[in-house]
């Protein structure tokens, strides 16, 4: 098992250069209107909440963005995502899963040949 889909390395180009042009775009327009930027980031902040934090300093994490370590973040999260969603008839993705015992593993490691593997969710709250 284990084998990636067909498409997914064509799917995982195609998410690089998106990441890599969003990455670049922010950067220049970040040097040549670092005004309008930082009031586009912040409005996006307003929206999640993060201005609310009395500890919070834009000035902190502004300059963050469009960095290489953004850029690869980005890219690591994107990635995973195109893993973790299926297709009609497809694999199901193998999504990390923690034992009762703590342990933490991934789904298709209780596959067992072309037996089906059935999964049972459940919440005790």
């Amino acid at each position: 098992m284990g084998l990636p889909q067909p498409g997914l390395w064509l799917k995982r180009l195609w998410v690089l250069l998106e990441v890599a042009v969003h990455v670049v775009v922010g950067k220049v327009l970040l040097i040549l209107f670092p005004d309008r930027v930082k009031r586009n980031i912040l409005a996006m902040g307003e929206k999640t909440g993060m201005t609310r934090n009395p500890h919070f300093s834009h000035d902190n994490w502004i300059p963050t963005f469009f960095s290489t370590q953004y850029f690869w973040f980005v890219l690591k999260v994107r990635w995973q995502r195109l893993e973790d969603t299926t297709e009609l008839g497809g694999l199901a993705p193998n999504c990390p899963v923690v034992r009762l015992s703590g342990q933490r593993c991934n789904i298709w490691e209780f596959m067992q040949g072309n037996r089906p593997l059935v999964l049972n969710f459940g919440s005790c709250t």
